[in-house]
This record gives C-alpha cells, structure tokens and sequence, in this order.
C-alpha cells in the first residue's frame, strides 16, 4: 500500500510539495512583515503618550498617525527598489532582503526612549524607525504578490494568491492576539503604557529573523527563472500605462476602504464608540480572524467566476454601504450589532482584498512584472491608504467627523468606475505568457 502510494505520479506530488513549500515560506515571511508593520498601529493607544507629551488623546494619536502616514511615504522608494531587485535579481532575494531590514525597524521602536529621557530625539527615532519599515513593506507586497501569484497553477492562482492577505490580516491578528494576552493575563495597564508596548516590538524583530532563515531556503519562481533576459525598470514600466493606470484605480478604493475597517477600526472603537481598549481589541480580533477565513473562500470564487464581478460586488456595495455601516457603527453601543456591521464592512473589503493581488500581477510581463505591481500599489496606499487614518482622526478633531465617511465613499466610487471598464485579468492573464 505504501508502496503504491509512493509510486503513484511522484512528479505531480512533488510538484505539490514544492509549490506548498514555496507558498509558505513567502507567506511567513510576509505574515511577519505585516506583523511589524501593524504592531505599531495595534499599540499606538499604549505608546502615543510616550513620545507625545499631550494631555489630549485624539491629539496623541493623531501625532502617533502623523509618523503612521510618514512611514507610507518610502513605500513607492520600496516599491522601486525592491521590484527592481525581483524583477532583475529574483523574487526570492528582494523578500529576504526586505524582511531583514523590518527587523532593524522594529528594534529601533522597541529599544527608544521616551519624550522625558531624550527629548525631541524620541519622536525623530521613531519617524526614522518607521521610514525604514515603509521601505521594507513597500517592496513586500509587490514582491510577494509576484511570487505567489507565478507559485501557483493557472486554476487555482486566485485561491494561491488570496494567501498574501491571509497572511497580511494574520500579521495583524498576531499583533493584537499578543495585545490581548498583555492587556488580560500578563500586564497592569499602568505597565502596558510604561513599558509593556516594547515587548511586541522585540517580537517583531525575533519572528523577522525566522522570517529570513525561511525565506533564504524557499525556491524562484520558474516564471522568473524562464523568463527572457529583457530589460525591466521605470523606463519599460512607461510602456504599460494603462496597466499602471488599472493597478492605481484598482488600489484607490480598496485600499483606503481596507485600512478604515481594519487598522482604524480599533481606534475608532475607542476613540468614536467610545468602547474600551479592552473590548475594541478584542472585537477588532475576532472580527479580522472571520477576515482573514473569508479571503480564500473568495478567491476561490474567482477561480469559478472571473476576477471582475468580485470587484464590482466590492464597488457597488462599498458605495452604497460605507457611510451608514460608519454612521451606525458611531451611534451604537451594543456590542453584537457592532460586531455584525465589522463583519458587513469586511465581506465587503473581501471582493478586493482577496483578489487584488492576483489582478495586479496578471497585468504584466514577468519582466516587470514586480515592478509593476509595486511602484504604482506603493504610491496610491501612501497618498490614500496612509494618509486615511490621519484624516479620519483630523476630522474628527474640527467637528466632522461624517466628512471622513464620504471621502470613503467617493474613493470607492471612483474605483468602480474602472471595475466596470477593465478587461477580467483570468481571462486576460500575462502570467502564462
């Protein structure tokens, strides 16, 4: 019997296993990655007072958003710099040089001393730590949109790709699961503010060390390995404007939608609801691990019906469904009902989110293909996605707060307009050219 099984079509198994290999040491990586990234966004609430000496938590929090969104403005030199290294040295080296370099990020976070011991000198390291993990995420998600999408089989690559965020919603589920069990079982709140908040950090950089060893064994994609020796870099990038214009138009409502009801959605439990920290981390939790549950589920309905109606589903319902889910989310006080408007909000995300990545790299070349995906990505998540939360918090701050629903709103209607233009890119795929 074990015989038999052995023998029986040994290149397809270990076509198998290679592909699963592959898939997740790049998808461990990225979980990482994304840890990092978002740790600083889960701990914001315990950490602000540190570096801003305010007596006034919206004003802490909107400095603490303000180096949020300066972290964004690196991710477009990432983007370039880490697709250009894919696209001409391999897929495999730029994600294993990007996750080192968030490991210096978090270090310097977790190891820099507050306002009342340095002065000025805290918030400047914390800026500087906070560039350097902007450069490293910026080339992680073109990178590995590309590995994921080439590792998979033309059949199931929205299922494969859906992985990236899967691991990108896990990093942050990781984040707050160890804020949980700080805030509940090992920390006094008056710890958690004084010094609890570094320990996620150190974390961060332990897991971006594991990160790199797997990454350093995981094998290139054969697309890359196959691929013709052509020049990449932003001068053929230029060539493919329309596909630039689509990964822009693609990012511009998704993206800005996703960090609404993910990474602000804590705060704005706290801050707007006015639950505790307790509870709005513990909602935020259990309402992305539901997130992070539904992403393969919709790329696997990609695969059975195309790309472009999961967008537009997107599109539609995030247009008409975006300001009365915020509306009710800020009137609300019983916790089932806001519960279920997260969870609307996140099914909605989820005809982008699962899908986004794959689209984006069956638009191009394998030549400039990481590229591709990651300059055009990096620059509309820093102008939009980055600058979301800031905004949502400025609002707030002058009285008007509903402005920021519909800013969401129309930046969704804005990218369905070309969901219903675009070609569907899994019938229109570059990637088994």
């Amino acid at each position: 019997m074990n015989k038999t099984s052995k023998d029986f079509q040994p290149e397809e198994i270990n076509e198998l296993k290679y592909r699963l290999k592959s898939i997740f040491g790049g998808s461990v990586g990225n979980l990482v990655e994304w840890y990092d990234w978002y740790t600083y966004s889960a701990f914001a609430l315990y950490f602000s007072p540190v570096f801003f000496p305010n007596s006034d938590p919206t004003a802490q929090l909107l400095d603490t958003a303000g180096i949020f969104a300066v972290g964004f403005l690196m991710r477009p030199i990432g983007g370039w710099l880490f697709g250009s290294i894919a696209d001409k040295l391999g897929r495999k080296k730029s994600m294993t040089l990007s996750v080192l370099i968030m490991a210096i990020g978090s270090l310097i976070i977790g190891s820099t001393p507050g306002y009342k011991q340095i002065g000025i000198a805290a918030p400047l390291l914390l800026v500087f730590a906070r560039l350097i993990q902007g450069l490293s995420t910026g080339g992680e998600y073109g990178t590995s949109a590309t590995y994921l999408s080439e590792m998979a089989t033309k059949k199931h690559r929205g299922f494969y790709s859906s992985f990236q965020y899967v691991t990108l919603i896990g990093g942050q589920l990781l984040a707050l699961g160890i804020q949980l069990i700080l805030q509940n079982w090992l920390l006094t709140p008056a710890e958690l503010h004084n010094w609890g908040w570094r320990i996620p950090f150190f974390i961060g950089a332990v897991l971006s060390f594991i990160a790199l060893y797997l990454r350093r064994h995981i094998d290139e994609t054969s697309a890359f390995k196959s691929k013709e020796k052509k020049k990449g870099g932003i001068a053929v990038l230029m060539k493919y404007p329309k596909e630039v214009f689509t990964v822009v138009g693609l990012t511009l409502g998704g993206t800005i939608a996703f960090y609404t009801f993910s990474t602000y959605m804590q705060k704005f439990l706290v801050n707007t609801v006015h639950l505790s920290k307790e509870t709005s981390t513990t909602l935020s939790f259990i309402s992305l691990l539901v997130f992070a549950v539904m992403q393969p589920l919709f790329g696997l309905l990609s695969d059975k019906i195309g790309r472009k109606p999961l967008l537009i589903g997107f599109g539609i319902l995030g247009t008409l469904c975006t300001f009365p889910i915020l509306t009710g989310l800020a009137n609300e006080t019983n916790t089932s009902i806001i519960f279920l408007l997260m969870i609307a909000a996140l099914i909605i995300v989820s005809g982008y989110t699962s899908i986004n990545a794959v689209v984006k790299a069956e638009l191009f070349p394998a030549e400039i293909r990481a590229l591709g995906v990651g300059l055009p990505y990096a620059l509309t998540v820093a102008i939009f996605g980055g600058t979301a939360e800031y905004l949502a918090l400025w609002f707030k701050n002058i009285g008007h707060e509903h402005y920021f629903y519909w800013y969401v709103t129309g930046c969704i209607l804005i990218s369905l307009i070309l969901y219903t233009t675009m070609k569907d890119t899994k019938h229109h795929s570059k990637i088994e050219d």
